[in-house]
């Protein structure tokens, strides 16, 4: 198989495959799912090259991109690439202070956004902005500001007017002169302070990817239909999109995630990236299904999956030949009830659903399997372009993230932690040398900043998290100690830790000042015996939840806080909660107040 450059890929694949599908998109007008072939997505890549080009676009400049997935953010990406320049791709719920920070620290000249609120924020940092000079509209529902006068729509910006013959000619120049060591990707990530880190990844990051996947999952049919569910900002969903474009395959893009469901049902997708919250919701729904059935349908079903466990497990998985009756069981039940459950999700034709970003539990992973979803589980950063392990078809062991992917070394280092040598490992921070330096050991390998072990299988098992922070059950990040920051400004806040690492949704422990609790308690005649009683007092609880809200507003959705309990004791030395240099013993806390945080994630 031969390994392109991603500024000759799709225009290599145009030859090859001409008028199949390569992009699938929902129209909203028409109310319908539409089709792009392979020679229309090369032509509109060309444009889109040669109007960046127009616009000023330079070799390796860098350039923004914040917006929901939408069949644009790949003519943008490979119409970048076709310049030699640098996409900068932004989480389409990134708060303005985020997308500022970025689009200074890059540079940020031109930058597309998405829909409305991804035009307000910008519009908002464009004019403070000492970078951005030109913003792309995608959505033409977006509204401009009345003095907005440097916007323009995708449509007009893709115009033959905003193109001229030099501009045809240094494109091709360009895409010639592309090398492998070119940067594709900026891909900015959260540190433990808060502070973005551009993580740097080259071309050759990618083809490496392309070729480590083509071994590992040889056992995939050559072409097949992706959905993009994840973010296309997401290292995990872009590495995925760049590789099923390698193979060949057709994308559909999902513009809304919350419609996820229904968008998986209309395109009967055969692969789909997704964090494990996912299959979490699959597994309660089967769980619910079952215990809601009669008699006869639960026993069937219960059937159904002991066979399925028994023939995956105890053998395919092991790589001995099932026997002739477990077979032709095992047959019947992918025909009638492993197929009745795939068509409820839209899942029938699945040959491949790659999921990461957060801990899946083995009960999870077994049931999946046992029913014939072919779940692949595995681990990544952003730092080493996604995949440093995952499920092979055969001999994978539970209890791990897989196996360690071909051509990439792992080994476990100064307390426990995981480190990573390779050619997809990221080349360095952007701008940020002294992080960089941290990053890497001196002999030259990634320090994740997670602990674990290998396995006499070459498999990986995570133990904890080194670094302090989080991610949530969705994949996301969260550092702790700036939103705890944040909160502690308040007068009524003595100290507070914020909750989330695997966890749905961000919640917080908080210590009130009692002292100025006590006064506001007073002034407002709430009664109480002890201060510990205003913990509890609505009238006090609804005084925090208009304070928190406000002081949230600098932050992301996803990272702020969804619920919050009170605590009636402060932090201190002697009873634990903090070290003797008075950090907070975050692991002790979360132990000590085990039922007060399990009641803010009440079981779906």
């Amino acid at each position: 198989m031969e390994y392109y450059h991603l500024s000759q890929l799709v225009h290599q694949h145009a030859k090859k495959y001409g008028d199949q599908e390569a992009v699938k998109f929902y129209d909203k007008a028409a109310q319908a799912w539409l089709s792009v072939s392979w020679e229309d997505f090369s032509k509109k890549i060309i444009t889109v090259a040669q109007s960046m080009c127009h616009l000023g676009v330079k070799p390796q400049s860098n350039i923004g991109i914040y917006t929901q997935n939408m069949a644009e953010c790949l003519y943008i990406d490979y119409g970048a690439f076709a310049n030699r320049a640098v996409m900068v791709p932004m989480y389409a719920t990134a708060s303005v202070p985020q997308i500022s920070y970025i689009i200074e620290e890059a540079e940020i000249q031109l930058m597309f956004v998405g829909e409305q609120n991804q035009y307000d924020n910008v519009w908002k940092v464009f004019q403070k902005s000492k970078a951005l000079k030109q913003i792309v509209i995608l959505s033409p529902e977006v509204k401009k500001a009345p003095e907005d006068k440097i916007s323009m729509y995708f449509d007009h910006f893709c115009s033959p007017k905003n193109r001229s013959s030099q501009d045809i000619d240094t494109v091709e120049k360009r895409m010639k002169e592309a090398k492998n060591e070119d940067i594709a990707h900026i891909i900015y990530t959260s540190g433990t302070t808060g502070e973005p880190k551009g993580v740097v990844l080259t071309h050759s990051n990618y083809i490496e990817v392309c070729k480590t996947h083509d071994i590992r999952l040889s056992y995939l049919p050559p072409r097949f239909l992706s959905i993009s569910f994840l973010p296309l900002a997401h290292i995990f969903e872009k590495a995925w999109s760049i590789y099923c474009l390698h193979r060949g395959c057709s994308i559909a893009i999902n513009l809304d995630p919350k419609e996820i469901t229904t968008a998986i049902k209309e395109v009967k997708p055969e692969a789909m990236c997704s964090v494990p919250r996912f299959w979490e919701k699959v597994y309660v729904g089967v769980q619910d299904k079952i215990e809601n059935s009669n008699f006869i349908t639960k026993a069937l079903f219960l059937n159904a999956i002991s066979t399925g466990r028994k023939y995956n497990f105890d053998y395919i998985n092991k790589g001995k030949k099932p026997p002739f009756f477990l077979q032709l069981k095992f047959n019947f039940y992918v025909k009638t009830v492993y197929a009745a459950l795939k068509k409820v999700l839209g899942i029938e034709r699945g040959v491949i659903f790659p999921c990461a970003g957060a801990a899946l539990s083995d009960k999870i992973i077994v049931l999946l399997r046992s029913v014939n979803i072919p779940l692949v589980y595995g681990y990544g950063l952003t730092e080493t372009t996604a995949t440093v392990c995952c499920y092979p078809p055969e001999n994978f062991e539970l209890g791990t993230m897989g196996k360690i992917m071909p051509n990439l070394d792992v080994r476990i280092g100064e307390n426990n932690e995981i480190q990573v040598k390779g050619e997809s490992i990221m080349h360095y921070y952007y701008k940020k040398p002294e992080a960089t330096t941290q990053a890497f050991t001196e002999d030259g390998w990634f320090r994740t900043g997670d602990a674990g072990n290998l396995t006499e299988q070459n498999g990986i098992v995570m133990t904890e998290r080194i670094k302090d922070l989080y991610k949530t059950s969705n994949g996301k990040y969260i550092a702790p100690q700036q939103l705890e920051t944040r909160l502690t400004d308040d007068k009524y806040i003595d100290s507070a830790i914020i909750i989330g690492d695997q966890r749905k949704y961000v919640t917080a422990l908080i210590v009130p000042d009692f002292v100025e609790l006590a006064k506001y308690a007073k002034e407002h005649k709430i009664s109480f015996n002890e201060l510990g009683d205003l913990c509890t007092n609505q009238a006090i609880i609804d005084l925090y939840n208009s304070r928190i809200g406000p002081m949230q507003n600098e932050f992301a959705g996803f990272e702020q806080i969804k619920q919050f309990a009170l605590l009636s004791e402060p932090f201190t030395i002697d009873t634990g909660e903090l070290t003797n240099t008075l950090k907070m013993r975050r692991r002790f806390i979360a132990d000590k107040y085990k039922e007060t945080i399990d009641r803010m994630y009440p079981v779906d």
